[in-house]
């Protein structure tokens, strides 16, 4: 009688558990598939991860651009180096991109900031980090991180505003293309001559844009 007794209270603890166990994993949060992007350039290829989830709202923006194919023909225009400040006397290390059109293309109107007290993506090297006036002004052109630059920051002081850049995205192979343009020739932070972009391509990932479109509903 107690081998019985002792069985059905195991078998009732092994039934609770699996119950549990489906809503337990459904709990959990689904793994970011990632998002590659390629950009090329004559100073060879980048690539990089969109940070779709964590910045949603400046990826998704950035991702319009690119299938809008604004950044063809663009280039990296401005340098912007530590050891030589211009300007500004907060010092950064960053590269800077404009569309084929210029650096202040508008096809989708101005963005809210994402800031990075919010996201907790910061200004390390290689991050993908958007050009802005002042909060809830950015549109398409970016800028890439060559140096850590924590002054980008939310509560940084490259802004007088201090409320910092919007990080969305991760260099993941290239860096010695962005050390080459960063340190190519410039007059004052302008690079003389620009460094072209040929392209910017999704770098197929069908389970990453099937995961991007429920986040980016405008993008299609």
């Amino acid at each position: 009688m107690r081998v019985a007794v002792c069985s059905l209270k195991v078998g009732a603890a092994t039934l609770l558990l699996l119950a549990a166990l489906p809503e337990s994993i459904a709990a959990r949060p689904r793994p970011e598939p990632p998002l590659i992007v390629g950009i090329e350039t004559s100073a060879g290829l980048i690539k990089a991860q969109v940070a779709y989830r964590k910045a949603p709202i400046t990826a998704c923006n950035f991702l319009r651009y690119v299938r809008a194919g604004a950044f063809d023909g663009g280039a990296f225009f401005r340098t912007v180096r530590s050891d030589h400040v211009v300007g500004n006397p907060v010092p950064i290390d960053v590269i800077q991109v404009r569309t084929r059109a210029g650096e202040e293309e508008d096809l989708f109107g101005p963005i809210p900031l994402e800031r990075s007290s919010v996201t907790g993506l910061g200004h390390v090297s290689g991050a993908l980090s958007m050009a802005r006036w002042g909060p809830d002004t950015a549109t398409s052109s970016f800028s890439i991180v060559v140096k850590a630059s924590p002054e980008m920051d939310f509560g940084g002081r490259r802004n007088k505003d201090g409320q910092g850049f919007a990080v969305f995205g991760q260099v993941i192979a290239g860096a010695p293309v962005l050390r080459a343009i960063h340190y190519g020739k410039a007059q004052g932070e302008t690079l003389v001559p620009p460094v072209t972009i040929r392209r910017i391509a999704v770098l197929g990932s069908a389970p990453a844009m099937r995961d991007v479109r429920r986040t980016c509903p405008k993008l299609g």
